[in-house]
C-alpha cells in the first residue's frame, strides 16, 4: 500500500519497512510449565548475541510462577559456563494496593555491588491464577570488548499482597569481556506459563 498525495506517491509499503524494521525478532519462547531456568546462548538453538546488533532488548509477558512468593531474575555470562558476570546496579519501585496502600521508595535488596549473583527484576511475585509480571530488559553492546555493558530494566507485575508494582533496574556488568549469554529464572519453583522474545535492534550502521 503506497501513500499518495496529489497523484504523488510519498511513500510505499516496502520504505515503511524498512524505516521501521528497526526491531528483528531473534528468538521466541512460549513457557509451559518449563524448568526455572530458561536460557538464551550466543550461537545456540538460533540465538545471535554478538556485533550483529548494537544493542538487545528481552520482552516478558505474563511470567506466572508455580510457587508463590518468588522472585523472577536475570545473569549474565561473560565467557565460560557460568551466570555469574560480576555487576553494579541500583533500583527502585512503585506500588499501589487494592486497598489504596501506596509507595514510592528505593530498594536495596535488589541492588548489587560488584557482585556476581542473580538481578532481581520482580520481587515477592503471586501465583494466583491472575498473577503475572511482564515487562523488558534492554542490553547494550554486549559484544564490545572495550567497555563495560549496561543495561536496564523495567518491570511491571502483581504482587502477592495485591499490590500493582513496577520496578526499575539499572546497572551494569563490570568487564570487558564479550557478553555472550543472558539466563531468566524463578527464585523456586518452574515457570507455569508466559513468554519470552529476544529482538536485535539495528543502528545507524546496520
Amino acid at each position: 500500500m503506497a501513500i499518495i498525495s496529489n497523484a504523488t506517491t510519498i511513500a510505499d509499503a516496502g520504505a515503511f519497512s524498512v524505516s521501521l524494521g528497526d526491531q528483528v525478532l531473534i528468538k521466541s519462547f512460549v513457557l509451559d510449565n518449563v524448568s526455572s531456568t530458561i536460557t538464551l546462548v550466543h550461537g545456540s538453538s538460533g540465538v545471535v548475541l554478538d556485533d550483529t546488533y548494537p544493542f538487545y532488548r528481552f520482552v516478558f509477558t505474563s511470567i506466572h510462577p508455580g510457587t508463590d512468593n518468588i522472585d523472577f531474575q536475570v545473569n549474565f555470562r561473560d565467557g565460560g559456563s557460568a551466570y555469574d558476570a560480576p555487576k553494579t546496579t541500583s533500583s527502585f519501585y512503585a506500588f499501589e494496593g487494592e486497598s489504596t496502600d501506596s509507595a514510592f521508595s528505593y530498594n536495596a535488596s535488589f541492588d548489587i555491588a560488584q557482585g556476581t549473583g542473580v538481578q532481581g527484576l520482580a520481587g515477592s511475585l503471586g501465583n494466583g491464577n491472575d498473577e503475572s509480571a511482564s515487562g523488558e530488559l534492554l542490553l547494550f553492546n554486549p559484544s564490545s570488548t572495550t567497555y563495560i555493558k549496561h543495561f536496564m530494566a523495567k518491570t511491571q507485575y502483581y504482587n502477592r499482597s495485591n499490590y500493582s508494582q513496577i520496578y526499575h533496574i539499572g546497572g551494569y556488568c563490570n568487564t570487558t569481556a564479550a557478553i555472550d549469554g543472558v539466563q531468566f529464572s524463578a527464585s523456586s519453583g518452574n515457570i507455569d506459563s508466559g513468554t519470552i522474545k529476544m529482538y536485535g535492534i539495528k543502528g545507524a550502521a546496520n
